[in-house]
Formats: structure tokens, C-alpha cells, sequence
């Protein structure tokens, strides 16, 4: 009996003898993203169970990845399956205001204009030797949308995943300190210090019925022409079409709330479990965080060079500040554009018009990962 103890005790601190390198090296990334979220609030209802979850993953004979594990369990009860993606856009959905947008819906093509970098990321990920699943998915990082990200690698690229997941929603929460220079060179101070205040106060109201209207078009219209995104597209227009019915306020506010919370820490928790140092620590890795951020300026080029073309054709009455709002990161990147404005306008309001390009990039990012998916169905390189 006695022996057995000893053989039992001499197990403690077994993980020690089993770390590597690579394995202290994702701790300590771990150790970064909490601090990021704790410290700097930085998208900290992501960051701090990705980064806790990278640590547990890291630990050495505690398997928790292995059949029957934690992580394991969480992982395919909502990432293999796409289910925790998908749940996190019907609470987007229900949080989100077309309003804007469908009170100018030309508008729209901001956020349209602001997804050709993603299909410009993906000519270059195949130029660099990725296979096409591969290079969708990294594409889709320049939507600005994790939660499309994460449905796209989940779903055709689960090795990717990780690498995806963090450089998507880092980039996101850069998109202060990345889109201001961008817009700065690519527009003049006198496109800069267009005022759109006018132009909102004559914004006309949109009716009840057209915000209902509009979320179940757009699941049809969506579902038709890219049926291999309508999941994407059904679930955040389900929580819109909740939100602006009225009759299901209980619900709404649940997919806003609680499940949305729930799900984020599964998702965030599942994300961190597939950091695993030896997977993680390759140079896969780096070229897909490279590759994130050309795609997230290329969506802000675009969609500012886009604005510009708008501001010629009325007559200059577009600041193409607005622009760079047509990406997913809500209403991030619509505050960002009303800041710039200010700067050399301090009676100028684009939140407005930004928040109308912002919720189209919204849109338009899981469209286009729609397109996408559908082209590479018919191309039959997906079932």
C-alpha cells in the first residue's frame, strides 16, 4: 500500500518533465491576450477565455483535448458544427439597426465596395501557395467579422483555426489604429472636410413594415443566389427580423444577453483550446496574420476609394471618410469615420452615414463568404 503512494506521488509534477518550448512559448501568449483584455480592454469578452483556453491547451498530460476532454467536448458542441458561429450571429442580428442603411441605400455599396479586399487577399494567398479552401479562409479575415471567420474554418480549414480566430478578432480591435492612416492618404483635407450634416437631417424615416420586410428579402435574395452561406445569412437576419417585429422582445433580449454570453465564453474557450504551441508556432501561422492585415487594409482602400468615386459622382456631397466604414467591424469602424471627420470639420456628422455603410459591410461580409463558399461548391472543391 505504502509503495503504491510512492508510485502514485512520484506522478506529481510529471507535466513538467513533458513541457516544450513551444508549449511555454503559447502560455506566455496566453499570459499576453489576458493581459490585453484585462489591462487594455481589448475585445476582453473574447480575449480573456481565448487566452485562458491557450493556456489549459498548453498544459502537458492533462488531455484535455483528447477524446472525452473539456476542451474536446466544447470544441465539438460548438466548432466542429459551426453551432457557437452561427448563435453569435443571431444575437448580432438582433442587435444591429438596418435603419441607417435603409434610409440610404446607396449607401450599401460602401459596404459592398469594402469586401473587394478580401477577394484580393485570397488571389494573393494562392499566389503564395495555399490551396483555394485555404486561401478562402484567410480571405475572410478582411471581413472583419470573426464570427464569419470561424464559420469558414471551422467548417472547411479547422487546422486554420486558431491562427484565423486570433488574427481576426486582433485586427478588429485594431481597427482604430489601422484604418486613420489609410484614409488619410488616400483622401484630400478637402474630401476629409466634407459635412454631411445636412444631408442627415433631411434623412427620412424608414416605416416599420420596411424593417421587417427587409431581413426576410435579404434571407431569400441571400439564400438564392450563395445557398452555401444562407446559414450565415438566415441566423443574423433572424435576430433581426426579431428585433424590429416587437413580438418576441423576451427572445430578443435573450439572444442579445444571455445566450450571446454563454455562447462567447464556449466560443472564446474552444478558440484558445486549438493553440496548442507545436500546431500553432508555425510559419503558417505568420503568413496567415501577414495576410489578415493586408486584407484588412485592402477592405479600407477599397472601400475609401470607393467613397471617393461616390463623392465625384454627387458633386462632392460624400465624404469618402464614410468608406472605410464597409467592413464588419460594428459600429467600430463607423466611430472611427465620424473621429476622422471631426478632425478637420468639427461641425461635421457621419456617424450616420457611417453607421449606413457599416451595417452594409455587415452584411455584405457574410455575403461575400457566401458567394465564396457557393463558387467553390460549383467548382467542386467543397461537398
Amino acid at each position: 500500500m505504502f509503495e503504491a503512494i510512492l508510485n502514485g506521488l512520484s506522478g506529481l509534477g510529471a507535466g513538467v518533465a513533458h513541457l516544450h518550448v513551444s508549449n511555454l512559448v503559447m502560455i506566455a501568449v496566453g499570459g499576453v491576450l489576458l493581459y490585453l483584455a484585462i489591462k487594455k480592454d481589448v475585445e476582453p469578452l473574447l480575449l480573456v477565455p481565448i487566452g485562458f483556453g491557450a493556456i489549459l491547451v498548453n498544459i502537458p498530460l492533462a488531455n484535455l483535448m483528447g477524446e472525452g476532454g473539456f476542451l474536446r467536448t466544447l470544441y465539438n458542441m460548438g466548432i466542429a458544427n459551426e453551432l457557437f458561429p452561427l448563435l453569435i450571429f443571431i444575437g448580432i442580428g438582433a442587435m444591429t439597426d438596418f435603419g441607417p442603411l435603409l434610409e440610404n441605400p446607396k449607401i450599401f455599396l460602401l459596404g459592398a465596395a469594402g469586401q473587394f479586399g478580401i477577394f484580393l487577399t485570397i488571389g494573393l494567398a494562392l499566389l503564395f501557395g495555399f490551396d483555394k479552401l485555404d486561401a478562402v479562409t484567410i480571405g475572410v479575415i478582411g471581413a472583419c467579422d470573426g464570427p464569419t471567420a470561424i464559420f469558414v474554418a471551422s467548417r472547411y480549414a479547422p487546422h486554420l483555426l486558431a491562427a484565423v480566430s486570433v488574427a481576426a478578432y486582433s485586427y478588429m480591435s485594431l481597427v482604430p489604429i489601422i484604418q486613420p492612416p489609410i484614409m488619410r492618404l488616400l483622401t484630400t483635407e478637402k474630401e476629409r472636410a466634407i459635412n454631411m450634416t445636412e444631408r442627415a437631417k433631411k434623412t427620412n424615416p424608414v416605416s416599420k413594415n420596411a424593417r421587417i420586410i427587409f431581413p426576410i428579402m435579404v434571407t431569400i435574395f441571400g439564400g438564392l443566389v450563395a445557398p452555401q452561406g444562407l446559414p450565415l445569412i438566415a441566423t443574423i437576419m433572424l435576430g433581426n427580423l426579431m428585433r424590429e417585429c416587437g413580438v418576441v422582445s423576451r427572445l430578443t433580449k435573450a439572444t442579445e444577453n444571455e445566450i450571446a454570453n454563454v455562447v462567447t465564453l464556449f466560443l472564446g474557450i474552444s478558440i484558445g483550446a486549438t493553440m496548442n504551441g507545436v500546431a500553432f508556432l508555425t510559419s503558417q501561422t505568420l503568413m496567415i496574420l501577414l495576410f489578415g492585415f493586408v486584407a484588412i487594409c485592402l477592405d479600407t482602400v477599397c472601400g475609401v476609394l470607393f467613397g471617393k468615386l461616390m463623392c465625384f459622382t454627387t458633386g462632392g456631397r460624400v465624404n469618402p471618410l464614410i468608406g472605410a466604414a464597409g467592413i464588419s467591424a460594428y459600429p467600430m469602424a463607423a466611430r472611427v469615420a465620424q473621429k476622422e471627420g471631426l478632425k478637420y470639420n468639427p461641425s461635421n456628422y457621419l456617424l450616420m452615414h457611417a453607421v449606413g455603410a457599416n451595417t452594409g459591410g455587415q452584411i455584405g461580409s457574410v455575403m461575400a463568404a457566401a458567394i465564396m463558399l457557393s463558387v467553390l461548391k460549383g467548382m467542386g472543391i467543397i461537398p
